[in-house]
């Protein structure tokens, strides 16, 4: 028999992943996580633990006026282990039972965390638990304290915490289909200043990363950030910057988005869509009302994603931002790719490559599947390709309307963005050995 103790930590991974949701799927598909007291077909109750271990926020059924509270909090728990990972959750329990860590155990970890060493990797693991347990219980005051204007006290306190964990691990779920209205998500707070730099702020922090965090909380300390956290923070701020500028005039005069918008509306409401693509899945208007260009651009924003070592999905920032370099270092004729004084590693640049291109043929071949099977226009089946892909559940209204077929590969593609392509390549694939030999070098025209 094949022991576990042979496994791969990309394996192990995996079926950690898939065991999780497959136990989600059971619970949730109980009669007593419904609201109205019947089993959910095991295909919904499936997807939606795969939505939700996987953070991304697609579901078929309403999540606020389908579940029941006992189902709502199955939800929220597979967010927030989904979010962390199953390995760092477990990871604790080992370390307040004062159980040793092996290095099995720490190499799994190490590829979860997508480490390049496992040097400190259980001080980061702690680190991690923190920072998100504090982030997470201060953005549950603050949104309770602002709902308790409009629901009762335990109701408030009840949705600042659950949103505060599905903001803060970038999942998009909400609960706001309790109010009569199924899948409204945040619109009615466009305006709200309160809710929407609390929600902002929990998906750029949950979409940073851990390691940058940790980073910049050591800043005052370390007098210096790593070449990491510099690349991070510079592209998370300029696609932060550009995506609101791009949406601001794309949708200035589009009556049924922005042009009804105050100016102060229309600033919230374009910071606010352009900070949900990265991953996290909420939305302060009605995206199917978007113009297409705008629609179109929110796919590409979705498809980067957010950074590693995150709770968010998509090729990565730092992989967006080293394929940037290599373009920028072939125009000016230079070899290596320098980014703050520093140079990237071959190894990296050829990483970089192979996940965007893996990527980008998955997004392509299912966009192209789902075209065949489901009646759907091509750019709204495209939006949720990505949108899945990226774990960012957004969606222009296709969820719900999906064949059972086009669930299965939709919660495919969450499975696949959750854990990365190459993560799932080097889990499902044959294990290589490495070369003892060099090809002797050739050359062909290129471009």
């Amino acid at each position: 028999m094949y022991k576990l103790s042979r496994w791969s930590p990309p394996r192990i991974l995996v079926t950690g992943f898939a065991l999780i949701i497959l136990l989600g799927g059971l619970l949730l598909s109980m009669p007593f996580a419904s609201a109205d007291g019947t089993s959910t077909p095991y295909i919904d109750a499936v997807f939606t633990a795969t939505s939700a271990t996987c953070v991304t926020g697609l579901v078929t059924v309403d999540t606020g006026s389908h579940y029941s509270v006992p189902g709502q909090i199955i939800i929220v728990t597979l967010i927030q282990i989904g979010g962390l990972g199953f390995m760092t959750v477990s990871t604790l329990f080992a370390i307040m039972l004062r159980k040793r860590i092996s290095l099995k155990e720490r190499l799994v970890l190490q590829e979860a965390m997508n480490q390049s060493s496992m040097e400190g990797i259980i001080r980061l693991i702690r680190k991690v638990m923190i920072y998100s347990l504090s982030i997470e219980a201060a953005a549950a005051v603050l949104f309770a304290i602002r709902w308790s204007f409009d629901l009762p006290l335990g109701k408030a306190i009840y949705f600042g915490i659950w949103h505060a964990i599905s903001m803060f691990n970038n999942a998009g779920f909400d609960l706001f289909g309790q109010f009569g209205t199924p899948f409204v998500s945040f619109t009615q707070y466009v305006n709200d200043p309160v809710i929407n730099m609390v929600a902002m702020l929990l998906i750029i922090l949950g979409g940073i990363g851990f390691i940058v965090m940790s980073d910049v909380i050591e800043f005052r300390h370390k007098k210096r950030l790593s070449l990491h956290s510099k690349v991070v923070l510079s592209m998370t701020g300029a696609l932060l910057a550009i995506g609101t500028i791009v949406i601001f005039v794309f949708e200035f005069t589009n009556e049924h988005t922005l042009g009804a918008l105050g100016w102060d509306g229309k600033i919230w409401a374009s910071f606010f869509q352009s900070v949900a693509p990265r991953t996290a899945g909420p939305n302060t208007v009605d995206l199917s009302q978007l113009r297409q260009a705008t629609q179109f651009f929110i796919v590409i924003l979705m498809f980067i994603g957010a950074s590693p070592g995150s709770t968010g999905g998509g090729i990565k920032t730092t992989t967006f931002a080293t394929l940037i370099g290599a373009v920028i270092a072939m125009i000016r004729g230079k070899e290596d790719i320098v980014m703050f004084n520093m140079r990237l590693g071959r190894e990296r640049i050829f990483k970089a490559l192979t996940i965007t291109l893996l990527s980008l043929a998955l997004v392509i071949f299912v966009t192209m599947l789902l075209s065949t099977t489901e009646d759907q226009a091509f750019l709204k089946i495209l939006f949720e390709t990505t949108s899945a892909f990226g774990t960012v559940g957004l969606s222009l209204g296709v969820t719900p309307e999906l064949t059972m077929f086009g669930k299965i590969v939709i919660a495919f593609m969450m499975f696949t963005g959750r854990l990365g392509p190459l993560t799932l390549a080097y889990a499902l694939g044959p294990r290589t050995e490495k070369e003892l030999f060099r090809y002797p070098e050739g050359k062909i025209t290129i471009g």
